[in-house]
């Protein structure tokens, strides 16, 4: 695995547990699905620090404005490639990809979850993930 690789999975771990709070961003606080890649990906220097501006806490739910993809992929692409570490896998809530998260090592992955209240890390082949897949992109420059 490539430094790139371990170093997002390493700042990913290092939110593990934090609370479940919708548009937070704060380590050992807050975060939801969204900042936690935005902070995850800036923390280790791949993106700038965005703002995603406000947004209801069930947007996905009432639109299929595909609006968490309109972000994503300024940065990253849709890869048909097996997932890697440092991925981000997508799943379908709603009428939309509306949940991220970071790749551990597939079907591993560490999100911001709602249902779980927390940063955890899942397996996403099982559970309420298992028929929600919804893609995975890859950072541009991530080889």
């Amino acid at each position: 695995m490539s430094n790139k690789r371990v170093a997002i999975v390493d700042q990913a771990r290092t939110w593990l547990k934090t609370p479940w709070h919708h548009q937070g961003r704060v380590k050992g606080a807050g975060v939801d699905c969204a900042y936690f890649l935005v902070e995850v990906f800036a923390d280790a220097g791949f993106i700038p620090r965005i703002d995603l501006g406000e947004y209801p806490p069930d947007w996905h739910i009432h639109r299929d404005e595909p609006r968490f993809l309109n972000v994503l992929k300024n940065y990253a692409d849709l890869t048909d490639q097996d997932p890697l570490p440092g991925d981000i896998a997508m799943f379908r809530f709603g009428r939309t990809a509306s949940h991220g998260s970071i790749v551990v090592e597939w079907p591993l992955i560490i999100h911001a979850y709602k249902d779980e209240r927390m940063v955890i890390i899942s397996d996403a082949s099982r559970g309420p993930l298992a028929d929600r897949h919804a893609g995975i992109y890859r950072l541009r420059g991530l080889a």
